[in-house]
C-alpha cells in the first residue's frame, strides 16, 4: 500500500507557508496538524508515521516558524494564520479534514472553528493553549523601535533551548540531540525574529468563554497531568466551554504530547475520528 508525499511551499495570504502532505491511498479522512509556539512540523515526527496508517497526514510550518515566510507585511493574528490555513488547505482542494492543534496551534484551531465554522469535521486539541491576553499595550509599542527583534533573539538565547526542553518535557531522558537540533535550527535564520516581533504586536489574545461557548465541533482535549507550560486547569475550563467536548488526562506527561506519548495520542485520535459525531 503506497502513499503519495509532497511538500513544498505556497504563497498564500501574502507570505510563503511550508507544508508536507502525505496522501493515503485508500483513506477518506484527512488530518490537519498545527503545531506550537517556538515549535515547526518538526514536533509530530513521531506521531506522523502512526497517523499515516489511517488517514492522509497534511502538517504545515505555521508562520514565522519552521521553514516558512517571516514577512514583515503580514498579520500575525491567530485569526489571520487560521484564515491561512484555511485557505492553503481551499486552494490544495482539501475539503474533508480534523485538525490536530498542539498549543498555541490549538488555539488557531479553535480560531478555525469559530471563524469558520463547519470547515473541521472534528478537531483534537493537545494540551491547547487558552484564556491568555494580548500583549500589554508597552511591549506592542516597543515592538516598533528598529533593532526589536534582536531584543527577542538575545531574550530567547538567554533561556536556551536545554532549558526551554526540559520545560516542556516530563521524562527529560527523552531529550536527545536530535530534538535539540531539530527545534533549534528555524532560530539559525535571524529574520524570524522580526517575525516573532510581528506575532507579539498582532497577537489578539485567545478566544473568549463566549465565544468557545458558540463552538459546536466536537472536540477531544488530551493533556498531560504534568503539564507546566499550559497546565491542565486550563483543559478543565476548555471542557467546561466548549459545549461537545471531552477531556483525557495522560499521567506522568508533560506538554509536548506528541513527543512524549505519540502511540497514545494516536490511539486516542483513533477511537475519537472513528466514533460517531458525538459523545
Amino acid at each position: 500500500m503506497e502513499q503519495s508525499h509532497f511538500s513544498e511551499s505556497k504563497q498564500i495570504n501574502g507570505i510563503d507557508v511550508y507544508y508536507e502532505y502525505f496522501k493515503h491511498p485508500s483513506s477518506e479522512k484527512t488530518v490537519v496538524l498545527l503545531h506550537g509556539f517556538l515549535s515547526s512540523l518538526f514536533s509530530f515526527r513521531h506521531l506522523v508515521p502512526l497517523l499515516k496508517q489511517n488517514y492522509s497526514v497534511f502538517s504545515v510550518d505555521l508562520p514565522p516558524f519552521g521553514k516558512s515566510g517571516h514577512s514583515r507585511n503580514y498579520h500575525y493574528s491567530y485569526k489571520n494564520i487560521a484564515l491561512t490555513v484555511v485557505s492553503l488547505l481551499d486552494v490544495l482542494g482539501i475539503k474533508n479534514y480534523s485538525i490536530i492543534g498542539h498549543s498555541m496551534g490549538g488555539q488557531i484551531a479553535l480560531n478555525v472553528l469559530y471563524h469558520h465554522p463547519h470547515r473541521a469535521k472534528k478537531t483534537v486539541l493537545l494540551s491547547s493553549s487558552g484564556y491568555l491576553s494580548r500583549a500589554k499595550q508597552l511591549h506592542i509599542f516597543a515592538s516598533y523601535l528598529p533593532f526589536f527583534h534582536l531584543l527577542v533573539k538575545n531574550y530567547l538565547a538567554r533561556s536556551g533551548i536545554e532549558k526551554n526542553l526540559r520545560n516542556v518535557v516530563y521524562n527529560h531522558s527523552l531529550i536527545d540531540n536530535e530534538m535539540r537540533e531539530g527545534y533549534l535550527s528555524p532560530f539559525l535564520d535571524n529574520s524570524i525574529f522580526k517575525g516573532l516581533t510581528g506575532m507579539l504586536r498582532h497577537r489578539e489574545g485567545d478566544l473568549t468563554s463566549v465565544q468557545l461557548q458558540k463552538v459546536q465541533t466536537p472536540c477531544l482535549l488530551l493533556w498531560g497531568r504534568h503539564d507546566r507550560v499550559v497546565p491542565l486547569n486550563t483543559g478543565r475550563k476548555l471542557v467546561e466551554d466548549l459545549p461537545n467536548s471531552q477531556l483525557i488526562v495522560l499521567e506522568d506527561t508533560g506538554h509536548l504530547l506528541p513527543e512524549e506519548r505519540p502511540e497514545d495520542v494516536c490511539q486516542h485520535i483513533n477511537h475519537f475520528l472513528m466514533d460517531g459525531e458525538r459523545f
